[in-house]
């Protein structure tokens, strides 16, 4: 019995480094038969972690690309435009979203903002005439304003 688990634990792990889809609907359907010595246990756990993983780095997509928005919105205040306003109120709606979806993720925001931030500048310098010199070396904005519909630094909504 031991070597047929064994041969079974051999082709999953095949499988999953050979057709990651097919392996994807093979353990689906072994875990809907309850055939739990079925299972790869060792790829699955990977692949569990690894959406969690995902979680956190999608919030932290969003708030590079929110953050970028507002750098230029307060700081190229020349070149506002309704796509700026669109692309922020787009990232803090989608934002709340996954928060909503994942309220798990709320106690990371702080660390997930200070990692964003970079990402935020990045943006800011690739899509406007200034440089890294020009934006403070750490986020000014509170949590609450990077969420707040309401908030535009420098200035509301024209």
């Amino acid at each position: 019995m031991n070597q047929n688990l064994s041969n079974i634990e051999s082709k999953a792990s095949q499988l999953y480094e050979t057709d990651f889809y097919a392996w994807t609907q093979a353990q689906a359907q072994f875990l809907r038969d309850r055939k739990w010595d079925f299972l790869d246990i060792a790829n699955l756990v990977e692949e569990i972690e690894s959406l969690g993983k995902q979680e956190r780095q999608e919030l932290r997509n969003r708030l590079g690309v929110l953050l970028g928005h507002l750098l230029k919105w307060e700081f190229q205040s020349s070149h506002r435009s309704k796509s700026w306003v669109a692309t922020i109120r787009e990232q803090r709606r989608r934002i709340l979203e996954k928060l909503d979806d994942n309220p798990s993720l709320k106690p990371f925001l702080p660390e997930a903002i200070e990692k964003a931030y970079r990402d935020g500048v990045d943006l800011a310098v690739r899509e406007t005439s200034l440089d890294y010199e020009d934006f403070p070396v750490q986020c000014s904005y509170s949590l609450e304003q990077v969420l707040d519909s309401q908030f535009f630094p420098g200035a509301q909504i024209e």
